[in-house]
């Protein structure tokens, strides 16, 4: 292998897939990133494979030999994120047939800059494990724009205990014209509804991937034209939260409403796009029916200003989060003012008022998770937010008041001694 390159475009793109690199790896070539290099279409690849989420990014180079070797993630990142911006980068490594000549499957590695070389010892691509490429030759394309928005306003209510597995991740629901995403960790629940145009599928006898790797061509991905199909079926999976926070890291950093497509098989989804694969294990079990946790119908509401009550949720959670996390909402539809109450025994107590935009029931008392409330607030898009409830021990919804976004979020309150 021999190519050149640019700092930014090989420093970018390690950033990206060393994500995907085993923290603790169960053998060593998992702490490595695959990178292969080819010299008919000067592209090279890079990916990252904890035997669970993959990620694999394309750039262009000057590749005069093609190739492929595995080097160590973290060293690599540390070297090249110290280069110079400006410095084009010469990567040379030997072929694989050489790791017999140097022994124990170990192969030299030269990175050479401006400012001087380095040499790194990596293993053969050939140890490297497959990234697995779903089967299944049905593409549903999304909008990069809604896959944001869906997972920004879902993600935070997935559970982190690792006793719930199926909590750990969000609920993704396609059909023809709607998506839906739902994520829940039994304290909270949080719920978006899209809808979209007409879903699509590749034919089948067109590949399944328009950059998926090429066996014959060392594992590069290259391009493929597919046609179009209509898609009949609806289906549901549920994907880890670890999975998709770097599938929305990757979709915040170039925020362009392109266009991403899904693939799911047995236990596999793959989110593809013209230079990025991010490939994802799905989480086994049956996902809680979280429809029948929302009420039908509610004798209270209030609506306020979102801004004003999310900075003085802030200001009382300094004291709240000295013992319990806990606020007390107090509505007063008389003087159509919501108050805010944080209390802590031998500490202090802070109290705030916020005007209430409209409002319909009688007064209620109820007590929260301030951070609960937090996270919600912060993922309304709209500019007021309406809380609906029936009874201070009953769960509680928020929705955006106005706008066309279908946003639910359900907070359960907390019981307090009076």
């Amino acid at each position: 292998m021999k190519l050149t390159c640019s700092q930014d475009a090989l420093n970018s793109n390690l950033q990206c897939v060393s994500r995907a690199v085993a923290a603790r790896p169960t053998h060593p070539v998992l702490a490595n990133v695959l990178l292969t290099a080819d010299q008919g279409t000067d592209k090279v690849s890079l990916t990252g494979f904890d035997l669970s989420l993959g990620i694999q990014t394309t750039f262009t180079a000057a590749v005069e030999q093609s190739g492929a070797i595995t080097l160590p993630s973290r060293l690599l990142a540390d070297i090249v994120s110290r280069l110079s911006a400006d410095s084009p980068l010469s990567l040379q490594a030997p072929g694989s047939d050489a790791s017999s000549e140097e022994g124990g499957g170990s192969l030299p590695f030269q990175l050479t800059a401006r400012t001087g070389a380095y040499t790194v010892r990596g293993m053969p691509a050939e140890d490297f494990p497959e990234l697995p490429m779903v089967q299944s030759p049905v593409a549903i394309p999304l909008s990069a724009q809604s896959l944001r928005d869906g997972l920004a306003r879902t993600l935070f209510a997935s559970s982190s205990d690792e006793a719930k597995q199926i909590l750990m991740g969000v609920h993704l629901v396609v059909s023809p014209d709607r998506l839906e995403f739902a994520a829940t960790d039994g304290h909270r629940l949080a719920v978006v509804k899209q809808t979209h145009g007409n879903g699509s599928r590749c034919a089948p006898d067109d590949d399944y991937s328009n950059s998926a790797p090429d066996p014959a061509n060392d594992g590069v991905p290259v391009n493929h034209t597919t046609d179009i199909v209509q898609q009949e079926e609806s289906f549901a999976v549920t994907i880890p939260a670890r999975s998709l926070r770097e599938l929305e890291q990757l979709l915040s950093t170039r925020k362009t409403d392109e266009t991403i497509d899904l693939y799911h098989d047995q236990g596999q989804v793959v989110f593809l796009r013209a230079d990025q694969v991010v490939t994802s294990r799905t989480l086994d079990g049956m996902y809680p029916k979280y429809n029948q946790l929302i009420p039908d119908t509610f004798s209270r509401s209030f609506t306020v200003d979102r801004l004003l009550m999310v900075t003085a949720l802030e200001r009382v959670a300094v004291l709240a989060d000295q013992q319990n996390s806990v606020v007390k909402l107090s509505v007063a539809m008389s003087e159509r003012q919501l108050r805010i109450c944080a209390e802590v025994q031998d500490v202090g107590r802070g109290d705030e008022s916020v005007p209430l935009v409209g409002g319909d029931g009688s007064d209620i008392d109820m007590a929260f998770n301030v951070r609960y409330l937090l996270d919600g607030l912060k993922v309304v898009p709209t500019p007021e937010v309406t809380f609906q409830m029936n009874n201070p021990t009953n769960p509680v919804v928020l929705r955006p008041h106005g706008g066309d976004v279908q946003f639910t979020y359900l907070v359960m309150p907390v019981q307090i001694r009076t």
